[in-house]
């Protein structure tokens, strides 16, 4: 296992402007990447090698957009900044335009108080452990100022005008030739996020009805009580317009929650499922965090399920490997590998509205499959170490046997993406499940005081 000091399981995340999130550090990063992809005279790829920047809403972007411009330049490589941009763009763009590196300033779906810097190889793929493990090193070596660029090769830096337009068109682009939504009409939430622009323009050239909402970013309002961690807003908005459905997306829009026409949340594995069976998939890789339910109703069609840590890259990964044409998290990150090398909630929403238009049928009919295994989650403010104590341990394994009884199971795991542990119990009961969660969690609590943090 590779051990990894800055990178989590989406790239690096913190508050803006505390240590890791710095100015500095940003620069820092954008040197090691280069460094590590290839720099000028270097890249195997161009003599005048590129890096993609998009961002989302956040106030912070600009300081970090500027930071990792800086590193990149000094590197010598040339910057294209894409301005507010889903992370799926970047991924986009990153292969399209023959970049060395592609980098998403985001903290997806956190507080605009965070942020984070995500890294696209130039496949457009996340990067794996060990070139995240390299580039560590690589910001960690006192030896990287060493391989500044010369006077001459200093990059060049510009701002990349159309880099919405060429994304809508290439999620158009994914769709049948000459499909349409037309009938639909759709409330979509863009979270004052990254697709404030793309998702109502790709939906409304899709000849789609649609109510946008939460699309005006001040810096400050990105995820708050609203897109796909705040599904709440999405099921009034949907309600109040009699919508045939509502879409959220997170911040940077690689997430997707699905609204039915009553206001009632479709899961993410509801979504996986319905897409398994319109592309006739017969593998579909998922997280530990796909419920039961999912398991057996792709078991009883014939479709192997393969899990993974959680994380959409690692979904990929395993998607790469097994050759799954569909992968997803319950939590919304859905990849349709014909299409994308990462998750894309805009393009998955698309999809859905196919489904739901080809079935003819409410959202709430066409985009339910089964029912699924209650489960209950918990995230609390602790350290790892709190995980290790004699007291824990011994908690978690009665609690792993007691929902192994009922057919149910246990997961408890710090979280790669915010400081918190998060406690996640599924049974057919939800009462037990919700005893069983509330019992380990104060056990974790009580551990934590005593352990350093």
């Amino acid at each position: 296992m590779v051990v990894r000091r800055y990178f989590g399981t989406d790239g690096v995340r913190g508050a803006a402007n505390a240590a890791p999130m710095t100015a500095p550090f940003a620069l820092r990063v954008a040197m090691a990447a280069a460094a590590h992809f290839g720099q000028a005279g270097q890249s195997p790829r161009s003599a005048r090698p590129r890096a993609i920047i998009g961002k989302d809403t956040r106030l912070s972007g600009y300081m970090f957009e500027e930071a990792m411009t800086a590193g990149f330049l000094a590197m010598g490589l040339d910057v294209l900044q894409t301005g507010p941009i889903p992370t799926p763009a970047v991924s986009m763009l990153t292969r399209a335009l023959r970049a060395e590196v592609g980098v998403m300033i985001s903290a997806s779906h956190n507080p605009f108080q965070d942020n984070g810097i995500k890294l696209f190889a130039p496949d457009g793929r996340k990067l794996p452990d060990s070139d995240e493990a390299a580039i560590e090193r690589l910001i960690d070596d006192p030896a990287l100022d060493a391989r500044l660029a010369a006077p001459e090769k200093i990059g060049k830096a510009s701002r990349m005008e159309g880099a919405v337009g060429r994304y809508v068109e290439a999620l158009k682009a994914a769709l049948p030739r000459g499909r349409t939504l037309a009938g639909l009409r759709v409330v979509v939430d863009c979270a004052h996020g990254a697709a404030y622009r793309a998702a109502p323009q790709a939906l409304w050239e899709l000849e789609a009805q649609v109510i946008a909402v939460n699309t005006a970013p001040n810096g400050r309002n990105i995820n708050a009580g609203c897109g796909a961690t705040a599904p709440e807003a999405l099921a009034k908005a949907v309600l109040d317009a009699r919508a045939d459905v509502g879409l959220a997306l997170d911040g940077d829009a690689d997430r997707l929650i699905v609204v039915d026409e009553g206001g009632a949340v479709i899961g993410g594995d509801q979504v996986l499922a319905a897409l398994a069976l319109s592309t006739g998939a017969r593998e579909v890789v998922s997280t530990v965090m796909a419920g039961a339910g999912l398991d057996a109703f792709l078991r009883e069609r014939d479709v192997r399920l393969h899990r993974t840590s959680v994380g959409d890259r690692y979904v990929a990964e395993a998607m790469e490997a097994t050759g799954a044409p569909l992968g997803g998290e319950p939590s919304g990150h859905i990849i349709l590998r014909e299409h994308a090398t990462t998750g894309d909630g805009l393009l998955a929403g698309l999809h859905t509205l196919m489904l739901l238009q080809d079935a003819g049928a409410p959202a709430s009919e066409a985009l339910r499959f089964f029912a699924p295994m209650p489960q209950v989650l918990e995230s609390l403010a602790a350290s790892r170490a709190a995980l290790s104590t004699p007291a824990v341990q011994t908690a978690i394994a009665a609690a792993e046997q007691a929902l192994a009884g009922q057919g149910g199971r246990l997961l408890v795991r710090p979280s790669g993406t915010e400081s918190c542990i998060r406690v996640m119990a599924e049974a057919p009961d939800e009462k037990a499940a919700q005893s069983v969660v509330a019992k380990l969690c104060a056990c974790i609590r009580h551990s934590a005081q005593g352990s350093p943090r």
